[in-house]
């Protein structure tokens, strides 16, 4: 079975239409469904539209959030009340076309674990367009996984994924980086994408902004959640050393410029390189020390981080289990 997972946020004016077009291409192609709404604090009726859409027909159902707590959270909600074998993630603005739901079964029956969309063509102004062409080729270099639109919300996999990844924050749009560091087989197909006929855009200038941050979060999770101090470690052993070599070198400018530099004038050896300087107004000084302490504390750090994950992280976090034998 499908389990179609939609979030919705003040988009009365479109839940009608969604849910019938959903239903002209799933009834006659026999593809058993359900359809999960998930009102995330909409203050414009839309859980009034979606309690009619569930007393109208059986495969739809609603879950309806207090406050309005976030993209992810509805889509966490979703997947928990998921009973289909598949699961889907689509948008309730009607850009995401309900006709490309047979191509994502379709693919994901070729062997692929999760499908994500690619708007070829993206019917968005310039200014989400190009920005968000270049997160997509930094998520490709930082993570591995080269998609062409990582940003598209119309998504399909397994339900075995569901179970071993968390989604919070902005980490939805990563569903698949997070599946691929876990060794699902991740693939894309080409969808239809439709301009906005009601409403208007959720996300502003900041959502750049936090996916960049949420991509350094994904990378650190998939990188290096398991063992932190390979980041830290490394990142404070070249801070300290290279703090412990800047008073090296200040330690020899001394010991030339004060010891030795009597010495080596009393025969005539003396040199202007080493001639007497005060290092404590040295700016090579602050650096160092302040180079030192911080490689330090990336190293305390890094040590902290590995007591947490040693204590705190679950068996099914270190690893991911395609299949058993029976028997």
């Amino acid at each position: 079975m499908l389990s179609i997972i939609i979030p919705v946020f003040n988009e009365h004016e479109s839940l009608v239409q969604l849910h019938a077009e959903i239903t002209q291409v799933c009834v006659p192609q026999l593809i058993e469904h359900e359809i999960i709404f998930v009102d995330d604090g909409s203050k414009d009726g839309s859980w009034q539209i979606i309690q009619q859409l569930s007393q109208s027909d059986p495969k739809v159902s609603g879950i309806r959030f207090r406050r309005n707590f976030g993209k992810a959270a509805a889509l966490t909600a979703g997947l928990a009340a998921a009973k289909g074998d598949l699961l889907m993630m689509m948008d309730a603005d009607l850009q995401d076309d309900p006709v490309e739901i047979p191509r994502f079964i379709a693919r994901t029956k070729e062997g692929f674990d999760v499908v994500n969309g690619w708007k070829v063509r993206r019917l968005d102004p310039w200014h989400k367009v190009y920005p968000s062409k270049v997160f997509n080729w930094m998520v490709g270099r930082l993570t591995g996984l080269k998609l062409h639109d990582h940003n598209c919300g119309f998504k399909c996999f397994r339900k075995a994924l569901a179970g071993e990844i968390r989604l919070y924050g902005e980490l939805h749009r990563f569903v698949p980086v997070l599946a691929f560091a876990r060794g699902f087989s991740v693939s894309e197909i080409e969808v239809h994408h439709r301009s906005r006929q009601f409403g208007y855009s959720k996300y502003g200038f900041n959502r750049f902004v936090r996916g960049f941050l949420d991509l350094l979060t994904v990378k650190f999770l998939t990188g290096f959640g398991q063992r932190p101090q390979h980041l830290l470690g490394t990142t404070g052993l070249l801070c300290f050393g290279a703090g412990t070599l800047g008073l090296l070198y200040l330690a020899c400018v001394w010991m030339f410029g004060h010891a030795l530099h009597p010495m080596l004038a009393q025969i005539g050896l003396a040199s202007k390189v080493w001639e007497s300087h005060p290092i404590g107004g040295r700016p090579l000084l602050a650096y160092s020390v302040a180079t030192l302490l911080l490689g330090a504390q990336l190293l305390s750090l890094g040590f902290l981080a590995e007591l947490i994950v040693a204590n705190t992280s679950r068996e099914t976090d270190t690893f991911s289990v395609a299949d058993r034998t029976h028997g």
